[in-house]
């Protein structure tokens, strides 16, 4: 199957229309998407993201700027229903630069706020053929840390026998671990509550659930029918919103029509997940869009023989035959990896399963998929389901290392979809912010608009500090404004 990105934009069509802003606003966040019912979170996510991301940023913005107005714009009716609460619920140690950093800041939050959190621990297990991944592995962690000028990220390689010493019911073969000591798992519904709730009693900051983006453009003083606001606003970005009808129930219980607002951001930030690109593909040429790739990860539930002595996570080294990558350390992810959430229950995964969105017939294989109708194409791939397939070879690449696992115990559990900005055999590909100002795109001054892009793990161990360096750029974007 010939898996494609998907380069569509927000509005294509051209269903909404121009319409001048009604009012402005000083921060708008577009968040979540444009879903998940487990509870926990590695301080490693395999696909949460966007939700807690535009959660800390609002977050972060109504702390820092008390007088000034932030909305967060949420499709669904609760945050994080797309990435954020579909993912390990792990928290990790030192897996990107931003990520060492928001590790510390997160624990931190977390005794601050009484979120339920664990420091686990974690072992990554390999045989003896595969050590040198954890070599690289270590190599890598070491030099992120010196990288940001923070304390070395405790992990340390130790034998197999070292291994099975904490976690007997590991498999005779496996010969080496890289242990992390400071990798643990959080409540991410728990935590994404604690940021709604300063959010919410700030007087300066709101949440606006079942509200969609459907329409942003740069705002031009100088083109009908443009003009400056009664507070004076004459740059920023024009932003159309509708809310749902489930949002507009009457007093007595009817409902509503779908209402429409238009407001002017004079500072936008994309952290809609899935569908970030969308946003920005509307206001691209064609030529220049950018597609986002899917990836679907199962989980399983267990509960059965052979992990009873379990009381750390558990990822395997990946098959680097299986991979294609060419180096080892930069495979898009581990493989079939053991968590716990805080009640102590087992799952596996995630698997990467590729997504492609629909395409007519005969469509050239190197074309990506502009179809405005493919947009959330994946949502129908996030209900669980009970492939003997699947779990016959989750089940395969467990006993690997954990041999006494029973396949009858293994129970599908939840799904998340992982936004990538590469496809398969891409190899590893970080995290993308960029700032783009209004008159790029023929706009009047230059508002800026903060886009995340490729957002998975570990965007919830790395939140706090994604959100510290969003903000603190666009608080360097200002000054180099008034400067030049």
């Amino acid at each position: 199957m010939i898996i494609r990105g998907l380069a569509a934009a927000m509005n294509a069509s051209g269903r909404f229309k121009y319409k001048r802003p009604e009012s402005a606003v000083d921060h708008l966040i577009i968040g979540g998407g444009m879903r998940s019912t487990n509870r926990t979170s590695e301080l490693v996510s395999s696909s949460t993201f966007t939700g807690v991301l535009g959660l800390a940023i609002a977050e972060r913005l109504s702390k820092l700027y008390p007088h000034k107005s932030t909305y967060l714009v949420e499709r669904h009716s609760r945050a994080g229903e797309e990435t954020s609460s579909r993912n390990s619920e792990v928290i990790h140690a030192g897996k990107a630069l931003l990520c060492v950093r928001g590790r510390e800041y997160l624990y931190r939050r977390c005794l601050e706020s009484n979120i339920p959190h664990k420091r686990t621990g974690k072992l990554v297990v390999a045989r003896h053929h595969q050590k040198a991944y954890l070599d690289q592995l270590v190599e890598r962690v070491r030099t992120i840390s010196r990288n940001v000028n923070e304390p070395p990220t405790p992990v340390e390689l130790i034998s197999g026998d070292e291994a099975r010493e904490s976690q007997p019911d590991l498999s005779p073969d496996i010969a080496w671990a890289l242990h992390s000591l400071e990798t643990g798992i959080v409540d991410s519904h728990a935590l994404m509550e604690s940021f709604e709730k300063e959010i919410g009693e700030s007087e300066s900051a709101e949440l606006v659930y079942s509200t969609r983006v459907v329409r942003v453009d740069p705002y031009n003083s100088h083109k009908p029918p443009a003009a400056q606001l009664p507070d004076g606003t004459s740059e920023g970005w024009v932003v159309q919103t509708v809310t749902s009808p489930e949002r507009n129930r009457q007093m007595d219980g009817t409902q509503a029509e779908s209402s429409s607002d238009t407001l002017l951001a004079r500072v936008l930030i994309n952290a809609s997940g899935l569908n970030a690109n969308l946003v920005l593909n509307s206001l691209l040429p064609r030529a220049r869009a950018i597609p986002m790739y899917y990836a679907r990860g199962s989980y399983a539930a267990y509960r059965g023989p052979g992990t009873a002595h379990i009381s750390q996570l558990i990822y395997p080294v990946p098959d680097e035959s299986a991979s294609g990558a060419k180096e080892s350390f930069k495979f898009q992810s581990l493989g079939t990896h053991l968590t716990l959430d805080i009640e102590g229950n087992v799952r596996f995964g995630p698997d990467i399963e590729w997504l492609t969105p629909p395409c007519p017939p005969g469509t050239p294989a190197d074309e990506y998929v502009s179809d405005e109708d493919a947009i959330d194409f994946w949502e129908h791939s996030l209900a669980a389901d009970d492939n003997k397939d699947r779990v016959e070879t989750m089940h395969r690449l467990i006993t690997a290392y954990l041999p006494a696992v029973a396949l009858k115990d293994l129970r599908p559990d939840y799904v998340g979809i992982r936004p990538k900005l590469v496809g398969p055999g891409g190899g590893f590909h970080d995290f993308q912010v960029r700032i783009d100002r209004a008159a790029d795109f023929g706009g009047s001054g230059n508002a800026p608009m903060v886009s995340l892009l490729g957002f998975e793990s570990p965007g919830l161990t790395s939140c706090l500090a994604i959100a510290e360096y969003v903000v603190d750029s666009l608080s360097s974007f200002t000054k180099q404004r008034v400067m030049g």
